[in-house]
């Protein structure tokens, strides 16, 4: 059974988000893939990256949304989410556009 994107926990949220930004240059690099994985439970990263690769961008973009709503984020939280979203940006060492762009609608999603 998967699980309801309302109810994923904040560990799982920020998997999810630091995967759409991973693969906001349609393609997930290895070393996307190890920031990522650094920072969270081994089957919990491999939980909710099943879940994020049946997902559509569209889709992706709506579920993070939704989840954000029900979860309140204290300054310092979302100060510990932007960095560890750039680290995924800067894992292959340059921000593309498309990663800008996301960048962007993040920002307008979480703030």
């Amino acid at each position: 059974m998967k699980n309801n994107h309302k109810n994923w926990t904040k560990e799982e949220l920020k998997i999810y988000i630091l995967l759409a930004c991973a693969k906001a240059d349609d393609e997930i690099s290895p070393e996307e893939i190890e920031v990522i994985q650094l920072k969270s439970p081994h089957e919990l990263f491999e939980k909710i990256y099943d879940e994020f690769k049946e997902d559509k961008k569209k889709k992706r973009l709506k579920k993070i949304e939704s989840a954000i709503r029900f979860h309140r984020y204290g300054a310092i939280e979302l100060i510990e989410l932007r960095n560890d979203i750039f680290k995924v940006y800067m894992a292959d060492n340059l921000i593309c556009k498309k990663e800008k762009y996301l960048d962007n609608i993040l920002n307008n999603i979480i703030y």
